[in-house]
């Protein structure tokens, strides 16, 4: 009996071929450079010789037919011969795809691969499902692998269709906008000839995040505010030592009137001394993280040292063995401490985090032997982080003194940590500490001699630009991509010249990323609005969840967005008036420009036949009319080139 087992990467198809044949299986290497392992072992109660093998993530893509191509698409039927070989006399097939909606997808992509290569199926898709079955896993431990292997399920169609449901919107809905925006648009203007002005489902919204911020500041007036401001001397311990000198805060908001600011000023500003009116203490507590969700640790988890890492879920599942895991971590001498205290204070699970359903939080698997140095951080982050969940919140006071000055309230705050809890693992979380008041801290009733109170006039400063991490966080909150996708989404924009990456990461948007948003917004808002892509994702998540039929979803999505695609080409003149605002046409009203240079003709309008004028040399040209539009090719007289159509 032979079983043929596909993974998605080819260093996880050899992790899981040496666990499972406890470091005995044997490797050749194909002509497409796919290593295929070989071990025997019992599957279902019968001796068979197992072959593991990987894909290199999709084998298929979706693409229009060849009559509506502009480019060669190119499945990789490379692999999927490769597969339907190494299929040829195998009885069963096991998928270890990552355990994720793609993976799910990439499934049926080999089960397509092989099925009428493999024993038993005499053409039959029904019987060969049977054959079928699914590890599920969320890492490559030894556990991990031999309690799936031990606990095989079966491929899920309704994900893998929800996959499919996906690609065809997108791919649908994208060449349609992008095509026809595109033509017009570098038609059109001189600067957009290189460029590529695509439209996503995804890709559009998220541009539309970057502008929306990006208007904000533009539409801001400043405004002046006034406040005050105070310093005083505190006397050191025992009325000697070192004085220090406290800056106050005033008590009242900023005032946006100036004469209202001057006259409590006038109030404070004569005064020699500040009265301690108030002394106050109070608790806060600053809670520890949730568990670890999606980052781009694909790298870090081949090599088995943490679990799957694309997952949305931040909540620990009742069955995690955290007792496992610290005992692993307990063997990396620079956290071994930290864990002594977890297990010491008791293991302190946190009560925040959210199930999407999907994978469990991303957590450290085992102690890696050899990392490099990028992953190495990475992977010390990750148990940073998890030491971090499960350790008690830090808890600080803040410490309050009040100052009369002139009736005017002032007031000095401090922070002194209680209890630095999680922060001793993510330092940079550290509450900051403020020792003024450690060891002569003032009482009420005391007199304290002021050094100067001044009147202070600011400005109103408008939001700064989104950074990429901001940028993430409203994806994810409106449900624009996926785990996966969203980095991808990101990057489009930058690489379309929609926006640029600015000083610490802000994404500014570009003239042109600008006016495609507000062309849009002239002529459908819906069209960079949240509520359709939210709603697209919502029925995509219906068809994975079996609860919504994939041909009747598809069918009304496509036809949502064919209406709006109709209503945009109806009303492309109303999407181009921000363009013209700020791009040169090649053709105005009365001004001919050529392509390649800037020189141009003027329509001289005096009579039949209409005349083009160069402004250059002061000659005249002749143009012919075909139909509603003008033929010509360029000035004669001074040598200009004909220009391109």
């Amino acid at each position: 009996m032979n079983v043929l087992m596909v993974a998605e990467k080819p260093i996880v198809a050899e992790e899981i071929a040496n666990i499972l044949s406890d470091g005995k299986c044997s490797i050749r290497t194909e002509r497409n450079g796919c290593s295929v392992f070989e071990y025997n072992a019992n599957f279902r109660g019968k001796s068979a010789n197992f072959r593991v093998t990987s894909t290199f993530g999709h084998m298929m893509c979706l693409d229009f037919p060849e009559d509506y191509q502009r480019t060669e698409t190119d499945p990789d039927k490379n692999m999927r011969d490769f597969l339907a070989s190494e299929a040829e006399d195998c009885d069963f097939l096991v998928l270890w795809l990552d355990c994720d909606k793609e993976g799910e997808n990439i499934c049926f992509e080999v089960i397509d691969a092989v099925w009428q290569a493999m024993n038993g199926t005499n053409g039959d898709g029904r019987r060969f499902m049977e054959l079928v079955f699914r590890a599920r896993f969320s890492a490559i431990t030894e556990k991990e692998i031999k309690n799936a292997m031990s606990s095989l399920a079966r491929p899920n169609i309704d994900e893998s269709l929800a996959v499919d449901a996906r690609q065809e919107l997108d791919l649908r809905i994208g060449c349609a906008f992008t095509r026809f925006q595109n033509d017009y648009f570098k038609n059109k203007y001189f600067e957009l000839d290189k460029n590529i002005i695509s439209f996503g489902p995804c890709q559009t919204p998220t541009l539309a995040f970057c502008v929306e911020r990006h208007d904000e500041i533009v539409h801001f007036k400043p405004q002046p505010y006034w406040l005050l401001q105070a310093e005083v001397e505190l006397p050191g311990s025992g009325g000697g030592g070192i004085c220090r000198t406290l800056k106050l805060e005033w008590c009242r908001e900023r005032q946006l009137n100036r004469g209202v600011a001057q006259t409590f000023f006038n109030k404070v500003k004569n005064c020699t001394e500040a009265t301690v009116s108030d002394l106050s203490s109070e608790e806060h507590q600053k809670e520890k993280p949730d568990a670890l969700n999606t980052f781009e640790l694909l790298r870090v988890y081949t090599r088995g040292c943490i679990s799957y890492p694309r997952t949305e879920t931040s909540a620990y599942p009742d069955s995690f063995d955290f007792f496992a895991a610290l005992r692993e971590l307990a063997k990396m001498p620079k956290f071994r401490e930290s864990v002594d205290q977890i297990l010491s204070d008791g293991i302190l699970k946190p009560k925040g985090g959210t199930n999407k359903g999907d994978h469990p939080p991303i957590t450290p698997k085992r102690v890696p032997s050899w990392l490099n140095e990028g992953c190495a951080r990475v992977h010390e982050y990750i148990v940073q982080h998890f030491l971090a969940t499960l350790m008690r919140p830090c808890k600080y006071l803040t410490k309050t003194v009040k100052f009369d000055i002139g009736g005017e309230q002032f007031q000095f705050q401090c922070r002194v940590v209680t209890d630095p809890g999680f922060t001793t693992v993510l330092n940079w979380l550290a509450v900051a500490q403020d020792q003024t008041m450690a060891d002569n801290a003032p009482i009420v009733g005391q007199r304290i001699a002021i050094k100067k109170v001044d009147m202070i006039e600011r400005m109103t400063a408008p939001p700064d630009y989104l950074t990429e991490s901001e940028l993430i966080s409203l994806m994810e909150k409106y449900g624009i991509g996926t785990d996966g996708s969203i980095p991808t989404h990101i990057n489009t924009i930058y690489v379309r010249k929609y926006v640029t990456v600015e000083q610490n990461r802000q994404l500014v948007p570009t003239k042109l990323g600008i006016a495609l948003i507000h062309g849009y917004r002239r002529v459908d808002p819906d069209q960079t609005l949240l509520s359709m892509r939210m709603n697209v994702e919502r029925q995509m998540e219906l068809i994975a969840n079996g609860e919504a039929d994939y041909a009747t979803i598809k069918k009304q999505t496509i036809q949502d967005y064919h209406d709006k695609y109709i209503h945009f080409v109806k009303n492309i003149r109303v999407v181009d008036v921000p363009f013209a605002e700020i791009f040169t046409a090649k053709v105005d009203s009365d001004t001919f420009k050529f392509r390649n240079y800037r020189s141009s003709m003027k329509m001289v309008e005096t009579s039949r036949p209409q005349r083009l004028f160069c402004p250059k040399c002061k000659n005249e040209k002749v143009s012919k009319l075909h139909g509603a539009a003008l033929s010509f090719t360029g000035c004669a007289f001074c040598k200009q080139h004909t220009p391109e159509r």
